[in-house]
């Protein structure tokens, strides 16, 4: 079997969508070719340019580091299509302009290289379509291949082949896009608008009409809509906003063309307030203006019945309390009965937007999707439902909501008359519903689809599961070897029985007595019994020290506790350093102060792109004393010699201000830049990989003798001439305002830790110095009162205070 490479990648079309799919591709090391048409006036690349520009500004980035966007090449279609013969992959996010894109596939046909894939971006335009503008010789290595934005961040993308695309392409592409982009790939059918725009479009259509029908407000359906019933905070309508009320309508326009025989046609039309809206060019967050608009801090919402704007109502106002009471019942079936019975026009519009989805899913399955796995992964990934629309109709009930169903429709309450297809009653056998052991039902095959058997998902050990898959959570796989209340320490015999995995079981996985003790012991049966150990959970890797249990030792006055304990957490720290087997983090998510100095504590590191990785300390009057200011003071000794002056100091600078300023990596990738994650360290795109390939990390290391650096014992430090020089830096920034009295003190304290404490400069000192300053800076600042302020503060709020 051939390697399947992409070596060099072009997109066609500098537009948003364009843009940002470059940046991503440029973040996964593949140098990217960004077209757009020839500029009429100046630089003929200027659209381009402009668009590459645009992608730095961008919050949040699109960009993993800011150097990325030099892998992004500006070309345009009169003078740069010769460089297309050096792409194995080419995108095309133009317009959605049948016509236009015809005339680009005729344009560009003749420089594509005989084995590169061009694909189309293409939002619901149908790709069988598409490929007669292409000669037959290409159309094999065609298909459609459906990021959505932020192409970055947003999880789904849909592969839709047309008749003649070959097996082996999609197979090849999707693994690339599963492992190398980070992607969840939903393989659609070649109809209107594929799967999670069709479903979701038409959810957004149901409650248009409802909230019209009852009466309700646009912030009141938002609050209803959002996270209570597992939703983003986006909801509906803000979600409407962010697309672009003009996209809204542009999708809506395809169903309506394409599908007017279709049983909800009626349904597929713009409201007469969003054509107003687009007709005075407010188009939602792009322009500052649409169904919500922000006036000063205050945000305003769209009133129909006053054809104005008034002030939005939170969301703990919006909701009725009889209906917030059922949201809040735990048991699906329970909850859908409540709402349904409940009279309140709250409650009704609810019940009608799940039956209106239930009843369209089960219309459409056959023509839509492959099967109902399909169609659930789709809406989680593409729109950010916490359960897609069949696991939610089983969890409640299969039969239950079917009859209630089938009942709304034959009382004219849906809105249409269709029925329910026929294989919805033959889902209520023993095990009811359309997710089982043996896969998910697809109405075209009337079979259980089970899942694909590509090779990259055998790198996901335990993938994301639909509501009726049966699988066993990560918390309760493998066996157990040891446990106490905060971690436990298992393994998967299946895969490697000799690499241990730690796995954290606080909440946020903060790092309290329980964690620190439980890995102590953790590394020492490693060392006894293991080849390797991984630390491993879901994310977020760690939030840092239990906060509450040491606020609540400061305000017992047990300071002398409180140093016993930095001092354990020093010493679980300096345990996974010199642990006799390789103990490999593989970090996801938030991994914040402990957190992060586990991290680098480790021989190796195996990181998600999204991962967030800080010394944030100081946000709470504190510095990192876990070991991660010593860590730091050893990198810059260790790098000092290399350079002419041999002075830690020119490495201290920029540290200080990462660990001052409470810096946070906004990748894993920037993490990288920072200094908390190191060049020979291991980057994934998929997170679902990352026990995967830590696991093969230890393996790899035990298998080449891995045995831990011996600690240093002379370490150079830059002493109090590199105190006073950053000391000289906070005082100008305390000058200007930037930062307060006591961030004043705790950088001076962040300063004396990195440099190695009151000595004079150059002086050799070993590691267990280091971590005498940084626990004695630390304790020190636990005493001060400003410090317990801003500790109370962000319990109480979750916020940093400036004091």
């Amino acid at each position: 079997m051939s390697n399947f490479i992409v070596r060099k990648a072009a997109v066609l079309g500098a537009g948003v969508m364009g843009a940002q799919i470059a940046a991503h591709l440029a973040n996964a090391e593949t140098p990217v070719v960004l077209f757009d048409l020839a500029a009429k006036d100046g630089d003929p690349n200027g659209i381009v340019k402009k668009a590459i520009d645009g992608l730095k500004k961008l919050e949040p980035s699109p960009l993993a580091t800011a150097d990325r966007v030099l892998y992004i090449d500006a070309a345009n279609y009169d003078q740069h299509l010769e460089q297309l013969r050096g792409c194995d992959l080419i995108i095309e996010a133009i317009a959605e302009k049948m016509e236009w894109k015809d005339d680009l596939y005729r344009k560009i046909a003749p420089y594509i290289a005989p084995d590169a894939i061009i694909a189309s971006n293409t939002s619901g335009l149908s790709i069988n379509r598409l490929a007669e503008a292409l000669p037959e010789s290409l159309r094999p290595r065609f298909c459609g291949i459906h990021f959505f934005n932020p192409p970055r961040y947003m999880r789904l993308v849909e592969l839709i082949a047309t008749r003649e695309t070959a097996a082996t392409l999609l197979d090849d592409l999707e693994s690339w896009l599963v492992s190398r982009l980070g992607k969840g790939v939903v393989r659609a059918l070649d109809t209107p608008n594929f799967v999670a725009n069709r479903v979701g479009v038409f959810s957004m259509l149901a409650a248009m009409h409802h909230t019209q029908r009852l009466g309700l407000g646009f912030d009141e359906v938002d609050a209803l809509t959002g996270p209570l019933i597992g939703r983003p905070k986006s909801a509906t309508y803000r979600t409407a906003d962010v697309v672009g009320l003009d996209t809204m309508a542009h999708v809506i326009k395809t169903m309506q063309d394409t599908l007017p025989n279709d049983p909800w046609a009626a349904y597929y039309a713009q409201p007469k307030w969003l054509t107003a809206l687009i007709g005075k060019g407010a188009l939602g967050q792009k322009t500052r203006c649409g169904i919500f608009r922000k006036d000063g801090r205050a945000i305003k919402v769209l009133d129909l019945a006053a054809q104005d704007y008034r002030d939005a109502l939170p969301a703990d106002k919006a909701v009725a309390p009889e209906v917030f009471a059922i949201l809040k019942i735990r048991n699906p079936a329970e909850k859908f009965a409540a709402l349904r019975a409940c009279e309140h026009p709250q409650a009704q519009f609810l019940w009608a937007i799940f039956r209106d989805v239930f009843h369209y899913c089960a219309f459409h399955l056959a023509d839509i999707a492959d099967n109902a796995r399909d169609v659930d992964f789709a809406m989680r990934w593409g729109f950010g439902w916490a359960q897609g629309p069949f696991e939610t109709w089983q969890a409640a009930g299969w039969q239950a909501i079917a009859d209630a169903v089938a009942e709304d429709i034959a009382a004219g309450r849906a809105l249409t008359a269709a029925p329910l297809p026929a294989w919805v009653a033959g889902r209520n056998g023993d095990k009811p519903g359309v997710h089982a052991a043996e896969g998910s039902y697809s109405a075209s095959a009337n079979t259980l689809r089970p899942r694909s058997t590509l090779p990259v998902y055998q790198r996901q050990l335990f993938p994301e599961r639909v509501f009726g898959e049966p699988a066993l959570p990560f918390t309760h796989a493998g066996e157990t070897l040891f446990e106490n209340a905060g971690l436990r320490l298992w393994r998967l015999p299946s895969v490697d029985a000799d690499i241990g995995i730690v796995s954290f079981r606080s909440k946020m996985h903060a790092l309290g007595r329980d964690v620190i003790e439980g890995l102590q012991q953790a590394v020492g049966y490693a060392e006894a019994n293991l080849k390797g150990l991984v630390l491993w959970h879901d994310a977020p890797f760690a939030v840092g020290a239990n906060l509450k249990e040491v606020a609540e030792s400061v305000a017992a006055g047990q300071f002398d506790l409180l140093e016993t304990y930095v001092a354990a957490f020093q010493d679980a720290s300096m345990s996974l350093k010199y642990a006799k087997v390789p103990v490999v983090a593989a970090v996801q998510g938030m991994a914040l102060g402990g957190g992060c100095e586990f991290l680098m504590h480790c021989a190796r590191r195996v990181v998600a792109l999204e991962s967030y990785i800080g010394l944030v300390e100081a946000g709470v009057g504190l510095i990192p004393a876990g070991g991660g200011s010593k860590e730091f003071a050893l990198r810059a000794a260790a790098a000092a010699p290399k350079t002419a002056n041999a002075d830690p100091f020119d490495f201290i600078a920029p540290v200080f201000q990462t660990i001052a300023m409470a810096k946070v990596s906004k990748s894993g990738a920037q993490a990288r830049e920072l200094g908390f994650v190191l060049d020979t360290d291991t980057l994934l795109f998929n997170a679902d990989e990352l026990l995967y390939v830590a696991l093969r990390e230890a393996r790899t290391l035990a298998e080449a003798g891995y045995a831990p650096k011996l600690s240093p014992r002379k370490v150079r430090v830059a002493g109090r001439p590199g105190i006073a020089t950053l000391e000289m830096m906070l005082a100008n920034m305390k000058e200007g305002g930037m930062v307060s009295a006591h961030d004043y003190v705790v950088a001076k304290a962040a300063a004396t830790a990195l440099c190695g404490g009151d000595v004079e400069g150059g002086s050799l000192v070993d590691e267990k110095w280091l971590l005498t300053v940084e626990r004695q800076q630390f304790v020190a600042l636990l005493k001060n009162e400003k410090t317990q302020q801003r500790i109370v503060h962000m319990l109480e709020t979750g916020k940093p205070l400036r004091n």
